[in-house]
């Protein structure tokens, strides 16, 4: 606890808080990419889209 008081003391409130937030939240992020990537693949084959054009797609 004493580290996070010098880094405020440092650094300031808003820059410390932003990146706690950050580092918390990253994981989080990075599963909704996840679900948001496989809803798109079963939306896309229930409307028969070819999927390997449309992973093609997602990469540009």
């Amino acid at each position: 606890m004493e580290e996070f008081f010098k880094m405020v003391s440092n650094y300031g409130f808003p820059i410390v808080v932003s990146g706690h937030l950050l580092i918390r939240l990253e994981p989080i992020i990075k599963d909704l990419q996840r679900s948001i990537d496989m809803q798109t693949l079963v939306i896309a084959k229930y409307m028969d889209v070819d999927v390997d054009k449309l992973r093609q797609i997602k990469k540009v």
